[in-house]
């Protein structure tokens, strides 16, 4: 069974959308919000790996082609921002200042809990990227000296995490507004967090979908300067 799985080119691909499937028909039949489709099925494919002992190295390699769609799957989030081009207009600076603020508090409190705890700046600048896209965060990382695979680890988990959380923080602190929610969840939680404000409405897929963009080119310009002072 190993032999047959790391001799197939596009194992990685297939056990990969096969258990994403798998885990999407899980929550939704099971209705619970801890149960994300992409952390489920990362345990199922981090189980087949450490049951048939198969490198993971092979597996990035035959699941790569997932990593070079992330790209225009980010960029396909543009469409839902465009339908409400007119809303972000009339808003135009409230959604600026709340994506300004949102990746400051974002790249301070990574860099003052890091100092808090006694990390080392190569840990702290791997974990400034944490709330912007994989395809962004690798690069942001790498040029400030991160280590890249930590890197796209603390961005899943902070998109996983922000997904679960979501609805219950939006009712805990009576978060209602529409354009309040789709730039917290972008902004916060990147494309997993957008995701969810795409299931919560199209203004707030569409504000998700701009923060992602803008949080994206600041924190480029943000990260270098901040890693100075790590």
């Amino acid at each position: 069974m190993k032999e047959t799985l790391m001799n197939s080119g596009y194992f990685g691909l297939v056990i990969s959308i096969f258990f994403y499937l798998i885990a999407v028909e899980i929550k939704k039949r099971l209705k619970l919000a801890i149960l994300n489709s992409l952390l489920v099925s990362t345990i199922f494919v981090i189980l087949v790996l450490v049951i048939f002992h198969i490198p993971y190295d092979t597996y990035k390699s035959s699941a790569n082609i997932l990593s070079y769609l992330l790209t225009p799957a980010t960029v396909c989030l543009a469409i839902p921002m465009y339908r409400q081009l007119r809303l972000l207009r009339q808003n135009l600076v409230a959604v600026l200042s709340g994506i300004l603020s949102g990746t400051l508090c974002s790249i301070f409190s990574i860099l003052l809990m890091g100092k808090l705890f006694g990390l080392e700046k190569q840990h702290i600048v791997t974990l400034l990227p944490k709330s912007i896209t994989t395809a962004i965060g690798m690069g942001v990382s790498e040029e400030a000296g991160g280590i890249v695979t930590l890197t796209v680890a603390a961005i899943i988990m902070t998109g996983i995490l922000g997904n679960v959380i979501a609805e219950a923080v939006f009712h805990l602190f009576h978060i209602n507004h529409p354009i309040a929610r789709g730039l917290a969840l972008g902004t916060a939680s990147h494309a997993i967090g957008t995701a969810k404000a795409l299931e919560l409405g199209e203004i707030e897929g569409a504000m998700g979908s701009l923060s992602i963009c803008v949080a994206g080119i600041l924190t480029v310009i943000l990260v270098p300067l901040v890693s100075g002072l790590a």
